[in-house]
């Protein structure tokens, strides 16, 4: 491992905030450098994270020209995200990319075809899989303990205001900058963990508009979703669930079942488990686990899976091997979406993988 400090930045200071917060208390990070188009949002956080003015940017393409810059997290609107990672890549940047990766697989691809040909890692931002209790129901799962995998739910309801959207340049909710709306942007993080969990979807059948909002895209969707495993589920994401409630996770299998509320696991009934006292244990040590949650409040979002991702980024860079996450895992979680969006757009049934890159679906 290399003891040489990491030179790290962020292009992006809306969610990019949280990975300025995090780079600062980072092992190994030798300085942090931010880039923002607003200068008054660029000096904010500037000011509140400690980062010299020598290090503030409102020029990405000059902040790219520092060779002392080892890593840079994009954390632009998520249409931006191809271009500024493959700058970044070309440049000779390791990158770490905010949610979704992208959102056309065709960009995804152009990302991890950029990556390999600097030699550079990518890393993509995750921060629920690192959650105790959601990693504790990845490895009930995985140990088979639950037996034939037989029907699951994973619903996100959360509340948005009118104000979200429009704040921003009002990006969000846009099928150009966004690539969609509450499946898309908030809902991608457990799209994530449904098939990281469950594992590779097979179709999905699914309903989607713009229910409370005067956006181009949906804020709620319903799907009926269909496991290679042989499992059948439901995901519903929507950002009109007043007043922002919670990320609900359910799976249930021929031998358990596991629930969890915002990453506490709630109930975890298993059958081999005849006394209840590794239940009592589990709720005991993952029932209060995540106090934080961006159901009302995007700015609640909890930063502790950011801070291990960061931290991991930075250990990476020095160790020359590839981050925790690495970019390709970012492609299932947008082919799931963009097939919820074809089939919301169609009508039928949509089966993965996808034949081509699909086009932004506009309903």
């Amino acid at each position: 491992m290399s003891n040489q400090a990491v030179g790290y930045a962020v292009v992006g200071l809306g969610v990019g905030k949280s990975h300025v917060r995090s780079a600062v208390k980072a092992k190994g990070c030798g300085f942090v450098a931010i880039c923002d188009l607003d200068e008054v949002v660029l000096n904010s956080v500037g000011d509140e994270c400690n980062i010299a003015p020598e290090n503030r940017y409102t020029s990405y393409e000059l902040l790219l020209q520092r060779p002392d810059i080892d890593v840079v997290s994009v954390c632009t609107p998520s249409g931006r995200h191809r271009d500024d990672a493959i700058k970044a890549l070309a440049a000779g940047k390791h990158v770490l990319v905010e949610k979704p990766l992208e959102i056309q697989l065709d960009k995804i691809n152009d990302i991890l075809a950029a990556a390999e040909k600097a030699g550079k890692y990518v890393g993509c931002v995750f921060q629920n899989r690192l959650s105790p209790g959601n990693k504790k129901i990845k490895e009930t799962i995985d140990s088979g303990r639950l037996g034939k995998l037989i029907t699951a739910n994973f619903h996100v309801k959360w509340f948005r205001n009118d104000q979200y959207y429009a704040n921003n340049g009002g990006w969000r909710g846009t099928w150009a900058m966004d690539g969609g709306g509450a499946i898309m942007n908030q809902s991608v993080h457990t799209i994530d963990l449904m098939q990281w969990m469950l594992g590779p979807v097979k179709s999905v059948f699914a309903k989607a508009g713009a229910y409370n909002h005067n956006i181009e895209t949906e804020d709620t969707a319903v799907a009926v979703i269909h496991f290679e495993n042989g499992a059948i589920g439901t995901f519903i994401g929507t950002t009109c669930a007043y007043p922002g409630l919670e990320t609900l996770l359910q799976v249930h299998g021929s031998t358990g079942t596991v629930y969890a509320s915002n990453a506490n696991i709630e109930a975890y009934k298993l059958a081999d488990d005849v006394e209840r006292i590794e239940e009592a244990q589990v709720l005991s040590e993952f029932g209060k686990q995540e106090k934080k949650s961006g159901g009302a409040d995007p700015a609640a979002i909890s930063t502790t899976g950011h801070a291990g991702q960061i931290q991991d980024m930075i250990f990476a860079v020095q160790e020359n091997r590839p981050p925790m996450i690495q970019g390709k895992e970012g492609y299932a979680a947008v082919e799931i979406i963009l097939a919820i969006y074809e089939s919301a757009r169609t009508g039928k049934e949509v089966f993965l993988p996808l034949v081509k890159s699909k086009t932004l679906a506009r309903s």
